[in-house]
């Protein structure tokens, strides 16, 4: 496989975790009673930051002339089924929810350092990639604080 093949490989499995990440707050809302308007919140703004960071990897996915992954990872699908067959055991709970969505960030950031640890990222990739990292360690240290918060 060629450098730029790599490059779109990398940037695409990136897009898949920010495609997890959105169906996960999605399923995460779907979670939530009524009363539960402060999390709902947080959690349509972590949607529109997936999807603005997944626009960002689109576009240099472009440049390099490569399709754009539509899908989620094979993971993420599991994750989003336990997800809702533990509310079905464990109740609906904040404490519960924030509990699942941590799991999902900690994922996020994983996927981002193995794709940091690559050689075959040019430096301007490399700063992207790092600084939405930065960007989702932000939100994955709000969810799990609103986690112990509730706990």
């Amino acid at each position: 496989m060629d450098k730029r093949h790599e490059i779109i490989e990398i940037l695409n499995d990136l897009v898949k975790i920010n495609n997890d990440r959105i169906e996960g707050y999605k399923t995460a809302v779907g979670e939530l009673d009524h009363d539960d308007a402060d999390l709902k919140s947080l959690f349509d703004r972590m949607i529109a930051q997936s999807m603005m960071l997944k626009s960002d990897l689109a576009e240099e996915i472009e440049v390099l002339h490569g399709d754009i992954e539509t899908g989620t990872t094979g993971n993420g699908k599991i994750y989003r089924a336990w997800m809702g067959v533990k509310a079905v055991f464990t109740g609906r709970d904040r404490h519960s929810i924030l509990e699942n969505c941590e799991f999902g960030e900690d994922a996020a950031q994983k996927a981002y350092s193995t794709a940091l640890e690559s050689d075959v990222l040019p430096d301007f990739i490399q700063e992207i990639l790092q600084h939405q990292q930065i960007v989702l360690r932000e939100a994955h240290d709000k969810i799990r604080a609103l986690r112990d918060v509730h706990a």
